[in-house]
């Protein structure tokens, strides 16, 4: 027993004596994948309630989407753009003709791809809008997440992620997620480039919007000539029961951010679709990335999208989803522990209360002793986001065993 323990325990000590402390993970060593399962270096089995923040929709290792990068792999991987390759093209249609999108600028990663849309929209609004030179603002929502770089650390109002990094970017307002009037009030601003928002706050905690907001954001951009960028780099690809959160209110963003399903959890591939009169803003030389649309890439999320549709995971993301809230309800009803549900498809959150000193950390270290694996945000809520390949019988045996953790405390 003492060497099974071991095993954890020095890799775990690797990386804490070798690597930069930017994470504080749950304590558990993960060496294999397949479907809804990993399984930790001594070979014990959980169910994956992460989904490494929405980037393995279509299930650990799925056998398409590695083959599809293994054949690739083999023939080549990496040109840089310095050059055509034989995928890119092939990709480029693809993925413009799925979103019904004039064109795609291939990034790497999530960040990547929103630093790529705000680049676009200054530059829209100079060339297009004309606004004045270095006059262009842009309007975030507060609340989002849009990863780490200091350009987008500048839009967050969370001192985790700003604290410490400044000065920040110019030309940034933030207002208030869910609210119209603050939003109009925002963009009357003739100099307003862009409103960029999540449909629904993943980091925040699975914060949805009321009904009806996204199709007010479209309108205000529209009456205001503002553009109207969505950042569904954990939204979209049919996490929330439909191919983009966008889609509840069948509205179209001017620019759509996608990320991390995008390559089925197999490598970083992210993207930025807009028309014409937005990416051409941008010229040869003036943006990029030395493996942004690299071959294997374009192989990889050719494989990852047709799988999502395929294999109907938006479908079994709202059938499943409204199980799971229901489950979650009922189990809230049992106990005190839990003051909130909310959620969209197979994307969904519980508020924790604190008791005796206990916290939603404390209920995710016991849910991984019983085999299920989650994570906390902001200290007191759990996300629930398993890969969209989970089934009716498999998602019951997750409520099981979340119903006896939560009621363990």
């Amino acid at each position: 027993m003492q060497t099974t323990l071991t095993k954890s325990a020095e890799l775990m000590e690797l990386e804490n004596r070798y690597g930069a402390h930017n994470y504080h993970p749950i304590p558990v060593v993960l060496e294999k994948g397949e479907g809804v399962y990993v399984w930790d270096v001594e070979g014990k089995k959980y169910f994956d309630f992460l989904s490494a923040y929405s980037a393995v929709n279509q299930g650990h290792c799925h056998p398409r989407i590695v083959n599809a990068m293994i054949s690739q792999a083999k023939k080549l991987t990496l040109t840089s753009r310095a050059f055509y390759n034989s995928m890119l093209g092939e990709y480029e249609k693809f993925i413009t003709d799925y979103f019904g999108y004039d064109k795609v600028l291939p990034m790497n990663t999530g960040v990547e791809a929103d630093e790529t849309a705000l680049k676009l929209a200054r530059r829209w609004a100079y060339d297009v809008k004309k606004v004045p030179e270095n006059k262009a603002k842009l309007v975030f929502a507060k609340g989002n997440f849009m990863g780490r770089t200091l350009g987008v650390i500048s839009a967050s109002n969370d001192p985790s992620s700003y604290g410490g990094f400044g000065p920040f970017m110019p030309g940034y307002e933030l207002i208030d997620y869910n609210d119209l009037s603050a939003l109009e009030n925002a963009i009357k601003d003739p100099n307003t480039a862009a409103f960029v928002v999540e449909p629904i706050q993943g980091e925040a905690g699975v914060v949805v919007p009321d009904s009806g907001y996204l199709k007010g954001v479209r309108e205000l951009c529209t009456k205001y000539n503002v553009l109207f960028v969505a950042d569904e780099v954990q939204t979209g690809l049919c996490r929330t029961g439909k191919m983009l959160a966008c889609d509840h209110e069948n509205v179209k963003p001017d620019i759509l951010i996608l990320g991390k399903a995008l390559s089925g959890g197999t490598m970083p591939v992210s993207a930025v679709l807009a028309s014409n009169e937005i990416i051409l803003t941008i010229k040869a030389g003036e943006h990029g990335s030395t493996y942004g649309g690299n071959p294997l890439a374009c192989a990889v999320a050719i494989e990852a999208l047709k799988v999502l549709k395929e294999e109907k995971l938006a479908e079994n993301s709202e059938t499943l989803g409204i199980l799971f809230r229901e489950e979650m309800n009922k189990l809230k009803n049992e106990t005190d522990l839990i003051t909130l549900v909310r959620g969209k498809g197979l994307f969904n959150a519980i508020v924790i209360k604190e008791r005796n000193g206990k916290t939603a950390w404390d209920v995710c270290l016991k849910f991984a002793e019983n085999g299920l694996l989650a994570k906390p945000t902001h200290g007191d809520i759990i996300r629930f986001s398993p890969p969209l390949v989970i089934n009716k019988e498999q998602l019951m045996e997750c409520v099981a065993i979340i119903r006896k953790t939560i009621l363990s405390f």
